[in-house]
């Protein structure tokens, strides 16, 4: 992507600087973070939290309740986005964390509750996602991030996001749990398989978009699974840590992550029409 030279970036060029150059002002800015190092480590670490969570409040509350209560909040969070006429940092972490909460419950209600097999829904999301990748091409001509500015593309967005989400979980828990890998070897797995569209975009000029959304459906279950890894029992391959305190842990670093972003968000100047 633009504005990213780590993992899968095309240019080292700021994409505020592209901003600025082009003369974009209010709702002409892009509505998503530029993609840089910190974005893949908050990225990550929502997915570990939106995975032990998930699991939290299932346990706590139950499943319907939990389900009902994440899907509110996620479209809360989805609303005060869209009203948003630019990226603001923690309006849009925050969407971002209740799409891995809710995204993890769908996978794990279609396993638990309808008995869906992990590689039945694996396969059915991934096709969901292939379908939306292919509407929004379609419609919009580019699937590229930096452009999402609002209106139609945004919503593009944010259904992708979520069936990576969900697709992402699915993957995991059938590596880890389905194939009997475990977490930690399922979470080291991934963490190899996500240094592979870097080095293919280094080394083969693969598109930045496609290397980018490959990248971003992995980060998934690499999070998930060491998130899984620190909280669940010892009986179950973990360290026992407990799913509340690792969720609690991750949403302090996550709040101080998203604060140092949005400190910096407001050092960058403004472009005036």
């Amino acid at each position: 992507m633009e504005g990213s030279a780590v993992l899968v970036g095309a240019t080292t060029t700021p994409l505020h600087t592209h901003r600025r150059r082009a003369g974009f002002a209010g709702p002409a800015w892009s509505k998503v973070p530029q993609v840089t190092a910190v974005f893949w480590i908050v990225k990550i670490l929502t997915t570990g939290m939106g995975e032990t969570t998930s699991d939290y409040l299932a346990h706590t509350l139950g499943p319907i309740p939990a389900v009902g209560s994440a899907g509110l909040l996620l479209a809360a969070a989805l609303f005060v986005q869209a009203r948003t006429r630019r990226y603001v940092p923690v309006v849009y972490w925050a969407a971002v964390v209740m799409v891995s909460v809710f995204g993890t419950m769908a996978a794990d209600v279609a396993h638990v509750a309808l008995g869906v097999p992990y590689a039945a829904s694996a396969t059915a999301f991934a096709l969901v996602l292939a379908l939306v990748f292919v509407l929004w091409r379609r419609a919009e001509g580019t699937l590229a991030v930096e452009t999402v500015a609002g209106g139609r593309r945004e919503v593009f967005y944010w259904c992708a996001v979520m069936a990576t989400f969900a697709l992402g979980t699915a993957v995991g828990d059938l590596t880890a749990a389905t194939l009997g890998w475990g977490y930690l070897p399922s979470g080291l797995l991934f963490a190899a398989l996500i240094l592979v569209p870097a080095l293919a975009r280094r080394l083969s000029g693969l598109s930045p978009v496609l290397t980018f959304w490959w990248a971003y459906v992995l980060t998934r279950p690499l999070g998930a699974c060491f998130a899984d890894w620190a909280g669940v029992s010892r009986e179950r391959g973990g360290l026992d840590l407990g799913t509340g305190p690792v969720s609690l842990v991750l949403a302090v670093v996550i709040v101080a992550a998203v604060a140092w972003l949005a400190k910096g968000e407001r050092r960058v100047p403004r472009a005036s029409a």
